[in-house]
């Protein structure tokens, strides 16, 4: 049997190419809003084509990483452009190549509808960041209205196909279960499908498990 994260990654290497035009959920000045908080050194997971480099504020130090060789081959170019400096990497958010207590700040738009195991890559964010760091997130997730959660999870398995992401994930329960502790969430987009979280590791927590 195949493995998903193979299948996922080849799904991505093939939209690569269109991938601009379909990134387009989520608008700029939240893209913005959500990047002028980090600080510090930087992880963000699943860059994809680049989209967010650009709108870093200057100085910062980002270490940007995807599992899709082709997306980073995009990405290269929106590196060239950021205020920031960019380290991009070929890695899996759920095997993250990393010292435990690396990072200052964690980011990731749009990522978690297509890690396969989206608690294992958010305990593995957790595990690098910094016991005072913190993890910004922009993600479309299941809704808590139960008529848009019929429909989300009706559309899945067809967008699952094309795509490889998810339109029904629990990312509020996966995070919790990861370890963080929600500091605030923010609802950007169709009712509360779009949300702009910021979360805490939970380092205390992490030293008992």
């Amino acid at each position: 049997m195949p493995d998903l994260s193979d299948t996922i990654r080849r799904r991505y290497d093939r939209i690569a190419p269109l991938f601009d035009k379909m990134d387009r959920m989520v608008k700029d000045k939240y893209r913005a809003e959500l990047l002028d908080q980090v600080r510090g050194e930087v992880l963000e997971v699943g860059v994809g084509t680049g989209v967010n480099l650009p709108l870093y504020p200057e100085g910062l130090h980002v270490t940007a990483i995807d599992f899709s060789p082709r997306m980073l081959r995009y990405a290269e170019e929106r590196a060239k452009k950021s205020r920031a400096r960019v380290r991009l990497l070929h890695m899996d958010v759920q095997h993250l190549q990393f010292e435990d207590d690396t990072f200052d700040s964690a980011v990731s738009t749009c990522v978690f509808c297509s890690v396969p195991d989206p608690v294992a890559g958010l305990r593995e964010i957790r595990r690098v960041l910094k016991p005072e760091g913190r993890l910004y997130m922009i993600e479309h997730m299941l809704s808590d209205h139960l008529l848009i959660a019929l429909l989300l999870h009706v559309l899945n398995p067809l967008v699952v196909r094309m795509v490889g992401a998810n339109v029904n994930r629990k990312t509020m329960e996966n995070l919790r279960l990861a370890g963080f502790s929600i500091d605030r969430v923010r609802l950007i987009g169709f009712v509360d499908v779009f949300r702009m979280i910021v979360a805490s590791p939970n380092k205390a927590d992490q030293a008992h498990e």
